[in-house]
Parts: structure tokens; sequence; C-alpha cells
């Protein structure tokens, strides 16, 4: 495919929540993301280890122009062209690799890599992240963005890993661009019943959560 039309910074701005697909079947992907755009959410990463990945980026840019859809867990360079070359409009990482992110910039993807200590946070912004995942944030909870903000608050960071319902509104009180949630986001009992609609209105409750962060 390889028509990595322009990412939506207005788009991703409107609801900044990175959804993560990873491990669903094709056939649930399609009405995943309708139920998704439905509740006002833009923003989606397929991982690179889900079952067809390629076929499934492609599939969602060109039946749901309005997304952004990136590609998740790229680890290397090869992944990183193959997500490429499905038409991965953003790359998102779980580790800290300088040469993908150094690609990413030279070809002017957006790329959201993951760090974990503040060296690290620093060391992928410096590279020229666009965002930095802190991952996994499942044991560092909203308050170490808020310490970590303190003297990096240059610095735009994505805490994806135990964010919750409970907890996203913390997050961005404490300073978070955005976040990236899978299973929180993505209810397996809704998905497993296939009731889209229910799962429209549990996207729909999250954003009320994060509303005032959210731009028009």
């Amino acid at each position: 495919m390889q028509d990595n039309a322009q990412f939506s910074w207005k788009n991703y701005e409107k609801t900044p929540i990175i959804g993560i697909i990873r491990g669903f079947d094709s056939e649930i992907v399609k009405p995943l993301a309708q139920a998704y755009i439905n509740a006002g959410f833009y923003t989606l990463e397929v991982t690179m280890n889900t079952k067809g990945v390629t076929r499934m980026i492609e599939d969602l840019r060109s039946s749901f122009p309005d997304l952004n859809i990136g590609a998740g867990t790229v680890c290397t360079l090869r992944d990183f062209d193959k997500a490429i070359a499905s038409g991965a409009q953003f790359i998102v990482t779980p580790i800290l690799n300088e040469e993908v992110i150094k690609k990413a910039v030279k070809a002017k993807i957006p790329i959201f890599p993951g760090a974990y200590t503040p060296t690290e946070i620093y060391k992928a912004w410096s590279l020229g992240a666009s965002a930095v995942k802190i991952f996994p944030a499942t044991q560092l909870g909203p308050k170490f963005i808020k310490e970590v903000m303190a003297p990096l608050d240059m610095v735009k960071v994505v805490p994806t890993g135990g964010v919750s319902h409970a907890n996203i509104k913390s997050f961005f009180e404490f300073g978070a661009f955005g976040v990236g949630m899978g299973s929180s986001l993505f209810d397996k009992d809704l998905i497993t019943q296939r009731n889209f609609e229910g799962l429209e209105q549990h996207f729909k409750s999250l954003k009320d959560e994060i509303r005032q962060f959210c731009v028009p």
C-alpha cells in the first residue's frame, strides 16, 4: 500500500487516546473501528505481533480515512519498513531503538518510542520523538508522571499500560500529552458478545473523564 497520508494531530487532540489493537481477529476490527470513530476517537495502533497486521492496517486505512492508523510493537528496522509499507501513519515502540527513531524522524513519520526512566525519556525526546510512550506505566502510576514532568516539562509523554477508567483523568491532570490503552479500552466481554453499541458507550464514558483535556 505505502500511502502514508499525513497523521492528523488535529484529530488526535480531539481525543488524545491511542487505542491498542492486539490479537483481534480481522472480522472484529472493522465494527470495532466503527464504534471507535462513532464515539469520537481517532487514533488506533495495530501491534506488529497481531496476525495479519499488514492487511489489517491496509484495510483500516482504506475503510476509515478519518482515523490515524499506526503500527505498534515496532522493535526493529524490519518492523518499521513492514509497517510503513502497509500504510502506517505513525509508529509506536515498546523500547528505545535509536535507529528506528532516527529513521522515523528522517521520514517525517510521527513516532512514540517506549521509555521508562527519566534518562530514557529524555534521550527519546532528544532523538526527535513526537511524544514518549511511558511503558509500562502499570507500576509507576499517575504520580510518576507528575514527578517526571517537573524537571522534564518540555517532553510530551504518553503513559501506556495500567491506564483505566479509574485513573485516566489523573494522568492528564499530571501532564500527560495522551495515553495508550489496550484491554481497558477494548472491553473483552463486550467484544465477545459483539455488543458494539455497548462498546461505543464504553468509549464515550472514557472520553467524558478527560473531556476538559480534549481539543474541540
